[in-house]
């Protein structure tokens, strides 16, 4: 019995260092690749990030028409009170 525990020791000890050395071999080779493929993540943008500016660009713009109602409404209020007709509204920039 002793004699087949020791060669089977020997034998799972170097195998064990044969995966460590595939581990390595895998992960030197697919390193390149992880690189490329962070560096492409990194430049382009994907189409949930492009709807996600899009929104936000969007709530950007209602929230300054909000505004600007807000303020026409206060100067309207105020020239009503003076008896003067509203103000015109600003006119709105060319993009």
């Amino acid at each position: 019995m002793r004699v087949l525990i020791l060669p089977a020791l020997a034998l799972a000890l170097t195998l064990t260092g044969c995966t460590t050395i595939a581990n390595t071999a895998v992960d030197v080779v697919t390193l390149p690749v992880k690189a490329v493929s962070a560096g492409v993540d990194a430049a382009t943008t994907s189409q949930s990030e492009a709807d996600e500016k899009r929104g936000r660009e969007i709530r950007k713009a209602e929230e300054e028409a909000g505004r600007d109602a807000r303020e026409r409404e206060k100067a309207c209020r105020k020239a009503a009170e003076r008896g003067e007709p509203c103000p015109p509204p600003p006119p709105k920039p060319e993009n």
